[in-house]
């Protein structure tokens, strides 16, 4: 299956483009994603407001409290983009959870990004290292909620075409009235794929060769992020999971917000030796601020 993305027959024409660093702020206190139903439901909102959009996606990468998009568009083209996706993935959250304004909160940061000096490759390059940044996983290749496995991949999915399934199941898995490209293919695990809509062959002809992006992923900004940090690291979900866990089993709570001040040191230390959690992950998975975080850790 061919890429919806331009051909790029020379650095020329990549000069001539606009492109835009999306970022939203890293929630403190929350996760936008609780579980893999969360990221799948996600990961179709981005093919649906691509294909509503129009824009053209090089790179994307759903993280559990915040979220990159790469974008090549008009800047008004790239604020519909986030408003729309915003928009989708609040009203998914507030139905499932019954939490409102939890996107209207999370603000956005919109940066250009030039062609020139590489600083394209760089951009594309922090995005996809997220991630390994974080310690999820060990290359860019191994997340899923991203387009880390996309790019010069030899043994990408199949999936099967939407046009296979009726309109009523393609509206139920998309969780959206909007009409995708039906040549556009749906993986095993129950979302578009991203090759479907990410300019694959742009991107691809951008860095020339798998070796020449692997470069541009090691000198990540992102990638410094991980030296000296050898303690193993747990995704969000898990240490969010084991805090419902602790709070029921040691202090017979179904939340951190009524446990007394001793009662959350000792669940904070539980989940900082269990886990290796810094204070950022156990703000984003307890609910707490890192400043009140930070006073309980110094009376430890």
């Amino acid at each position: 299956m061919h890429s919806p993305g331009p051909v790029v027959t020379g650095l020329n024409l990549i000069k001539n483009m606009n492109y835009f660093l999306v970022s939203t702020n890293h929630l403190e206190t929350r996760i936008l994603f609780q579980d893999e139903e969360d990221f799948k439901a996600a990961m179709n909102y981005v093919a649906v407001v691509t294909s509503v959009t129009g824009v053209k996606v090089l790179a994307f990468v759903l993280m559990s409290n915040h979220v990159h998009f790469m974008l090549c568009c008009t800047r008004e083209l790239a604020n519909s983009f986030t408003v729309r996706f915003k928009t989708a993935y609040g009203r998914y959250f507030r139905n499932k959870y019954g939490t409102g304004n939890l996107m209207r909160r999370n603000t956005v940061d919109i940066k250009d990004v030039v062609s020139q000096y590489e600083a394209l490759e760089k951009a594309i390059a922090y995005v996809q290292m997220n991630p390994v940044a974080a310690r999820i996983c060990l290359h860019s290749t191994g997340y899923r909620w991203s387009t880390g496995n996309v790019f010069f991949n030899l043994n990408r999915e199949k999936g099967m075409p939407l046009s296979s399934l009726s309109v009523r199941a393609q509206q139920r898995l998309l969780k959206s009235e909007a009409q995708l490209p039906q040549n556009w293919t749906v993986g095993r695990e129950g979302y578009v794929l991203q090759e479907s809509y990410v300019s694959v062959n742009f991107v691809e002809k951008l860095f020339r060769t798998p070796a020449r992006m692997n470069y541009f992923l090691n000198i990540s900004s992102k990638a410094r992020l991980i030296e000296g940090r050898n303690n193993p690291s747990f995704r969000d979900q898990i240490v969010q999971e084991a805090c419902v866990d602790l709070c029921r089993t040691m202090f017979g709570s179904d939340s951190v917000e009524p446990l007394e001040k001793e009662e959350k040191k000792e669940l904070l230390r539980q989940l900082k030796r269990r886990f290796c959690a810094d204070i950022n992950q156990l703000g984003r998975t307890t609910g707490l601020r890192p400043e009140e975080i930070s006073r309980l850790f110094e009376s430890f």
